[in-house]
């Protein structure tokens, strides 16, 4: 940790770069790390992504979606809560099927009165109006997404991939090494938008053995199995067994 000129501890930006390797991930003003997500009355494994952007190429469908929201004026800037992101994220969360916070408050800041990560914003606006917002903090040599949102008018645009996509080219061209979509979820594919990117430069932890792996469906059921069968505590596995 370091201060940031109000005096308020700061996370450095090589210190994230090294949590982010080791399956780390922002929650509010911490990080963390987890083996299991609950979802209704189940329990999922989950599986952490990055994307070694050195690798990274567009096909069609990317290349699609880019020329089609290419109309769209994205910016990027240092993060600032704003009524206008709050709004546009409480319809958003309106129209969403699955669980999250209620606000952005709630999912950065958690109550506290500073920002601990060095966070940016990706804003998209058609002409005027604000339509999609990307948030991601910056490492020394990565980038992690944290949140996407979008006006649900927009809906046919895509826009939390094409937000996936403009952090993705972001990172490109600063040099990073790495961006961290955060994870996916065996059984669960609400998350495997998180590979549109780039599937082909998609990597998996492995979180028993502490290393990263070439991103295929056979290595994610491998460790998904072995999650289930090893590291679940006996009183919790009925709630998979109800599968």
């Amino acid at each position: 940790m370091s201060a940031s000129p109000s005096g308020f501890p700061i996370i450095r930006g090589d210190a994230l770069d090294f949590y982010l390797a080791q399956g780390y991930y922002r929650m509010q003003q911490e990080l963390f790390t987890c083996h299991f997500v609950p979802f209704g009355k189940r329990l999922y494994t989950a599986h952490w992504l990055r994307l070694d952007l050195s690798r990274v190429t567009w096909g069609p469908e990317q290349r699609r979606l880019l020329r089609r929201n290419a109309r769209f004026t994205a910016t990027v800037r240092p993060f600032r809560l704003t009524e206008e992101y709050e709004a546009l994220y409480a319809r958003y969360h309106a129209s969403i099927t699955f669980d999250a916070a209620p606000t952005i408050e709630a999912v950065l800041l958690g109550g506290e009165p500073h920002n601990a990560f060095n966070t940016q914003v990706i804003e998209l606006r058609d002409g005027e109006r604000l339509i999609a917002v990307g948030i991601f903090d910056r490492g020394e040599r990565t980038l992690a997404g944290i949140l996407n949102f979008y006006d649900p008018e927009y809906r046919q645009f895509s826009l939390g991939k094409y937000l996936l996509l403009l952090k993705t080219d972001h990172a490109r061209r600063l040099g990073l090494d790495y961006y961290y979509p955060g994870y996916l979820v065996h059984g669960y594919p609400k998350f495997d938008y998180k590979l549109f990117a780039c599937a082909a430069a998609t990597e998996v932890f492995d979180n028993v053995r502490g290393f990263w792996q070439p991103f295929s469906w056979e290595i994610v059921n491998a460790h998904s199995a072995e999650l289930l069968d090893e590291w679940l505590p006996e009183d919790l596995r009925g709630m998979v067994d109800k599968a």
